[in-house]
């Protein structure tokens, strides 16, 4: 087991950047598109590259096919599990389910202020889609079959997740 890494916000994000659209085109990356995902200069992506390759999170592929690949360690760094099958828990936005999307984790915050309930959706995948006051529902979850309701409240870039707020929380056993 390594040791976590600490990266910094714009690393974090060039990492998450990598990792979301790997597993999107299951080949390389090119330093171009990592900037167009997470809204920065590719001079910027390109020098934190060295660093991340230098930590041993991102493989650079050089080659006109080349470009960057995610290292085992870059999940760990991102305390990702690079899951083969993972749960499938369904998320739709707007109405619309999103297909490829993953949930990586869902934390409730403000439980004990019920009028602020609020849910932090981790993803796998792409956050750019999504605009403050969406629609989205996540569920339900492979065991407790939660489902949450919400209303978009705003984006935490840094930990590719959507913060809803709750508009209903709903499992099975509450028929």
């Amino acid at each position: 087991m390594m040791t976590a890494i600490d990266l910094n916000p714009a690393q974090k994000r060039i990492l998450e950047g990598l990792v979301n659209l790997h597993r999107e085109s299951e080949s390389t990356v090119k330093g171009e598109a990592i900037a167009e995902e997470i809204d920065r200069n590719p001079g910027t992506v390109r020098n934190q590259m060295q660093t991340l390759t230098s930590l041993q999170l991102v493989e650079g592929v050089p080659g006109p096919k080349g470009g960057y690949r995610p290292t085992a360690d870059a999940y760990d760094a991102l305390q990702l599990q690079e899951m083969e099958q993972p749960a499938n828990v369904p998320l739709r936005h707007n109405g619309d389910r999103v297909a490829g999307a993953n949930i990586q984790q869902i934390d409730l915050t403000s439980v004990h202020h019920p009028e602020l309930c609020r849910a932090e959706i981790r993803l796998q995948g792409s956050i750019n889609p999504y605009h403050e006051g969406d629609a989205v529902t996540v569920g339900p979850t492979p065991l407790s079959k939660l489902r949450i309701e919400g209303t978009l409240d705003g984006k935490d870039d840094t930990n590719n997740s959507l913060i809803l707020t709750i508009d209903q929380m709903t499992t099975p056993n509450d028929g």
